[in-house]
């Protein structure tokens, strides 16, 4: 079999492939993987720097001491925006790539990011107005865009039965950003340094960022603008049900990730010194972990290990309500730290069932071979801006949950029994649809259900 070409299109400006089946083992082995390793490696370069603008404030507040005249109440409102921008900004970017191409989309996402970077770097000092900090901030949200249309692009470059590992480090290596901006900002807290030396310091690294995917990435073809994928996606109950179960992890993962440092600072009485010390801590093994989850979802099935990570976060956060109200911070910090990594060996596998359920569904339908894979590839990769975009949204509810219970209670209490019912919500939820019975199981077996299909329980 002659391997597709990956020859650039003359028609066409800029480094275009043509032709690409990452299902031909053929071209996978001799042609595919090592261009699809090299898109992801830039991909992720630049979805990092994204995370890190877009966590930007999480940090910045800890900076913002009684001289700029903010409440607590204020801060976990300006996190709570920056995220909402983040979540809204996902659905534009998931279908950016297709119009303007992943390697030319990468360029202006990453380059996007010097706005709110300096913006930033202009109005941080006491005296400017809330409102100007909030609107500085939502600029930040730009930055929970990129990870939307990242995920999009990688997802086109690898098959079906390495795309939990891949798609897993592409999102760790971006959720990596968070932990990265928080050392970042300790080293400069502990050195006496103020806000405007960590802006300084990602300003040039966009441009980096940006220079390299303009020299190293690619543009796939195949992955045209596609409407059609969008609004078919979007009827799928299956995109809804995930974005739930995501809500659950990354929605953790990144709500989290905003509100530590302030949970810290306003329930334990940390400085915003002792609490850098803590912050990072959880965001990077997070991080780190996500792509074990990819890799056991790969090996295991994606709703098998979602459903008893959604356990182990239940677990963690009725022992979190526990040292809560005992207000033991070792406790504390030793089972928040937990719960990051839970949520994200959760990231992981929930990311994989994606392309699993839609190549099932495929299946169903009685598609087969590379028809069966392209059907999976043009829903999933549709499906996915929706589901990171709803999922983000978690992050939202869980800043405004902390600030509605630190208004009520003085104390982040109320929130964690709010985010434990959830928890109990998704496990539910991911055992009746995706464990409690496999695609045709109980009921006659119809002509397409005796050809070979993916069961859910296997995604």
């Amino acid at each position: 079999m002659t391997a597709p070409s990956t020859a650039p299109a003359p028609s066409r400006g800029g480094r275009w492939i043509e032709n690409w089946d990452p299902e031909d083992e053929t071209f996978w082995n001799e042609t595919g993987e090592k261009i699809a390793r090299r898109n992801l490696l830039f991909s992720v370069l630049s979805e990092h720097i994204g995370f890190s603008v877009w966590t930007l404030w999480s940090v910045l507040v800890l900076f913002m001491g009684p001289a700029y005249g903010l409440t607590p109440a204020d801060k976990f409102l300006l996190t709570s925006m920056v995220t909402l921008v983040g979540a809204v900004v996902r659905v534009p970017y998931t279908f950016a790539v297709a119009v303007f191409g992943g390697r030319n989309w990468t360029i202006i996402s990453a380059s996007l990011l010097l706005v709110p970077t300096i913006a930033a770097f202009t109005v941080m000092k006491p005296g400017t107005s809330f409102d100007t900090f909030l609107l500085v901030g939502l600029l930040a949200g730009i930055g929970g865009g990129n990870f939307a249309s990242s995920m999009t692009n990688i997802n086109a470059y690898f098959p079906l039965r390495k795309k939990g590992w891949a798609l897993g480090l592409n999102a760790g290596g971006g959720n990596i950003g968070v932990p990265v901006i928080q050392l970042v900002a300790l080293a400069i807290i502990g050195a006496s340094g103020g806000p405007r030396v960590l802006l300084g310091i990602y300003i040039p690294l966009i441009v980096v960022a940006a220079v390299l995917a303009a020299l190293f990435m690619d543009n796939l073809a195949s992955v045209k603008n596609d409407t059609g994928a969008a609004k078919d996606a979007a009827r799928d109950a299956h995109t809804w049900i995930m974005s739930v179960l995501y809500i659950g992890t990354f929605g953790s993962f990144i709500g989290y990730s905003f509100a530590f440092g302030q949970v810290l600072t306003n329930q334990f009485g940390r400085t915003p010194l002792q609490a850098a010390y803590l912050t990072f801590i959880g965001p990077l093994l997070g991080s780190l972990i996500r792509p074990v989850g990819g890799w056991l979802a790969d090996r295991y099935g994606g709703a098998k290990i979602t459903l008893w990570n959604y356990v182990g976060m239940a677990a963690a956060t009725a022992v979190l309500v526990v040292a809560s109200m005992q207000k033991s911070l070792p406790l504390f910090v030793a089972v928040f730290v937990v719960l990051f990594v839970l949520s994200g060996l959760g990231n992981g596998s929930t990311f994989k069932m994606i392309p699993g359920i839609f190549q099932a569904k495929a299946l169903a339908k009685g598609l087969e071979g590379e028809a069966a894979a392209a059907h999976g590839r043009r829903l999933s990769g549709a499906s996915m801006g929706l589901i990171g975009a709803v999922g983000a949204l978690g992050g939202v509810g869980i800043n405004l949950a902390f600030r509605q219970s630190f208004l009520s209670y003085g104390s982040g209490t109320g929130a964690f029994v709010a985010f434990l019912a959830y928890y109990g919500v998704c496990f539910a939820v991911t055992w009746a649809v995706y464990l409690r019975r496999p695609v045709g199981q109980g009921r006659a077996a119809t002509a397409a259900e005796t050809k070979p299909q993916l069961s859910y329980a296997e995604v």
